[in-house]
């Protein structure tokens, strides 16, 4: 009952955020947050309900950006070029998945990351397709039903309705019995090989799905700057969202999306009035790692719990004492 108000209220502010956020700028922040919140979400598919971190989601992140905005910039639709980046990343990401899936645990990581930073070797060095450290501009935005998302508000809530549609594609998803065997690879994968399960394809069908909206937001990530370089692809990029996952908290739904937040608002909101916003950044990630090693929004509910049970306790001792 908790969560669900939680979700509720959480969602009204989203819907009317613009109203009271009279300058566009902060618009266009909460537009980033919820790009980042569903590039989280995808990797938290991995990461959290899998048990696989990888260092290599900024690679299939860039691609989908880096499709759309050479489609575009070549001359196509706007929905033809996002379909087709959409079918360039599932593939990206059964390639991703056929190679880093012959290892788990450090392994895993290590072929992710060469993964990464070869698309970002390729994205700096070829020059001829991707522009190198120019990178790739493009003008206009798509016109979903004929409304125009050219300015910050239109565009916020195009990208507030994906968001709410990968949350609720993430909720079935962990409710659902494919989510429960992919949690299942993840604690016992040998006694679910044992079970009759395919390890291995669960996981890859679990990467499909996480490289799927990784793609999502690397379109949505296009459309908002109009332009793509090839620090989008960087292994910076990667930890930036691996650390999103982790300091919201791995394998819940709501962890990844308040670790998008902070993330986002330190760079954008806190860095205009902070100098040194990396080192506040660094020392909250720490006191996060300290006090709450299962993640922000889990320590939260912990500690509110916590609160509440203590809260409860004279009333239960008066109670007690006037049964006697």
């Amino acid at each position: 009952m908790i969560r669900a108000l939680g979700a509720a209220l959480a969602l009204l502010v989203l819907v009317t955020a613009p109203l009271w956020l009279v300058n566009t700028y902060y618009v266009n922040i909460l537009s980033q947050v919820l790009i980042y919140a569903i590039f989280a979400l995808a990797l938290n598919v991995v990461v959290g309900y899998a048990g696989l971190v990888s260092l290599g989601h900024a690679g299939l992140f860039g691609v989908a950006a880096y499709a759309v905005a050479w489609l575009v910039a070549a001359g196509w639709g706007q929905l033809p070029a996002a379909i087709v980046a959409l079918i360039l990343i599932i593939a990206t990401s059964a390639v991703f998945a056929v190679l880093s899936l012959r290892a788990t645990g450090i392994g895993f990581l290590m072929i992710t990351l060469a993964l990464g930073q070869i698309l970002w070797g390729l994205a700096y060095r070829w020059i001829g397709l991707t522009g190198g450290d120019n990178g790739i501009n493009f003008s206009g935005r798509p016109m979903p039903f004929g409304f125009s998302l050219t300015f910050a508000t239109p565009f916020y809530f195009f990208v507030l309705a994906v968001f709410i549609v990968a949350v609720l594609a993430m909720a079935v998803f962990a409710q659902s019995p494919f989510g429960a065997s992919l949690r299942g690879t993840r604690d016992q994968p040998r006694r679910m090989t044992a079970l009759g399960y395919n390890v291995w394809l669960i996981r890859f069908l679990a990467f499909l799905f996480s490289g799927f909206w990784s793609g999502v937001a690397g379109v949505l990530f296009c459309y908002y700057n109009q332009f793509v370089s090839p620090g989008v692809l960087s292994l910076g990029s990667s930890a930036e969202a691996l650390l999103m996952v982790i300091s919201g908290g791995t394998g819940t739904l709501f962890g990844p999306i308040a670790g998008a937040a902070l993330v986002v608002i330190m760079k954008n909101v806190a860095s205009a009035y902070i100098e040194r916003w990396n080192f506040v950044l660094g020392a909250i990630f720490v006191a996060i790692v300290i006090f709450m090693p299962e993640g922000l929004v889990p320590g939260c509910a912990r500690l509110w719990r916590y609160g509440w049970a203590a809260l409860r306790a004279p009333r239960r001792a008066a109670i007690g004492e006037v049964g006697q």
